[in-house]
């Protein structure tokens, strides 16, 4: 090619990512083919979006665009994972978690094929895209499909270290992440195992359990609160299915309370997921869940949804306050 990429050409658009933060996703599956992976990726019109045209450039032939059509594509990657080929495919989190559902149930994961299934753009993260674009009940539809594993990294780093994970894993995943401007939590080279979860602070008043973006939001909270005089911990629960149990019940073992974090609705969630092993084991802690409190949410910018549900630092630090002083 002579001369300068035109801006408007897709070469170019290739080369310099509308949503750079997602270009993690693009590096871990770049990793994965070095690493002898065959691993294919596709989208749902939306590679500018979740990054994965820098995937798409550096391994066309590896990429598959779908257009606008997410349950034939959940389809089709089910039906490529039977060729022994690892699909990865990625849509608004709305889209492939909600709309594929009974694709995801019946082709993929009855099917027990090794699709990876990328939601992007998770919880309220659209903003103005509105309630039809928010994803507030994807953690409870994937984490009831039998045979599907549910993560929901913290940032890209995670990411990254999830899907080099995925590498082992013979089963379907579902990667619940954000918009790609996520805050720093973890360094580049971070590990990352199915099942477990990864803990930040440990507290003898509460301890936080929090997912995906919130996980940062509780960090500082957390921090805040301890350097006032209370004694609070955090835990990551970045796998959501397989859940860390033991994780769990150490922590209810040792606090007075504890809360789950989570930006998506507080029925079916990460905090029911607490629940029911708490239920399960007879602990007697009291477990406060903290989210979307079971409505449609509203339409703002992101940054004013985190603010108005509490789910930034903030906000979580005073439903933490109140639920300890209650």
């Amino acid at each position: 090619m002579n001369g300068p990429l035109s801006p408007n050409s897709w070469q170019y658009r290739g080369l310099n990512s509308v949503n750079p933060g997602l270009d993690h996703l693009s590096n871990g599956l770049i990793e994965l083919v070095k690493a002898g992976h065959n691993v294919v990726a596709g989208s749902a019109d939306l590679q500018y979006s979740n990054g994965l045209n820098r995937f798409a450039a550096a391994y066309p032939d590896r990429y598959i665009a779908f257009g606008i059509s997410e349950q034939n594509m959940v389809s089709a990657a089910a039906g490529i994972a039977t060729c022994g080929v690892t699909p990865f495919v990625a849509t608004f989190a709305s889209f492939v978690a909600l709309l594929a559902c009974e694709q995801i149930r019946m082709d993929v994961a009855y099917s027990a094929q090794p699709v990876r299934l990328i939601g992007h753009h998770t919880g309220i993260s659209l903003g103005f895209y509105g309630t039809s674009h928010h994803a507030t009940e994807d953690i409870a539809t994937t984490r009831s499909i039998a045979d599907l594993t549910v993560v929901s990294p913290a940032d890209g780093a995670q990411l990254e270290a999830a899907i080099a994970a995925s590498a082992d894993h013979d089963r379907p995943i579902y990667f619940r992440i954000g918009r790609g401007r996520d805050p720093v939590v973890y360094e580049a080279g971070t590990t990352f195992v199915f099942g477990k979860a990864y803990e930040h602070l440990q507290g003898e008043e509460l301890t936080i359990i929090a997912c995906g973006i919130t996980v940062h939001a509780a960090i500082a909270a957390a921090k805040a609160m301890n350097a006032a005089g209370r004694s609070v911990g955090v835990i990551d629960m970045a796998s959501i299915k397989p859940l860390d149990r033991e994780a769990i019940l150490t922590a209810a073992a040792r606090t007075r309370k504890m809360m789950t974090v989570e930006e998506h609705n507080v029925l079916g969630g990460l905090g029911a997921a607490v629940a029911e092993v708490l239920a399960d084991e007879g602990m007697g802690v009291k477990l406060k869940r903290h989210g979307i409190y079971d409505e449609y949410s509203l339409i703002a910018p992101p940054t004013h949804l985190y603010a108005h549900y509490k789910l930034d630092a903030a906000g979580i630090q005073d439903v933490a306050q109140a639920f300890l002083d209650a």
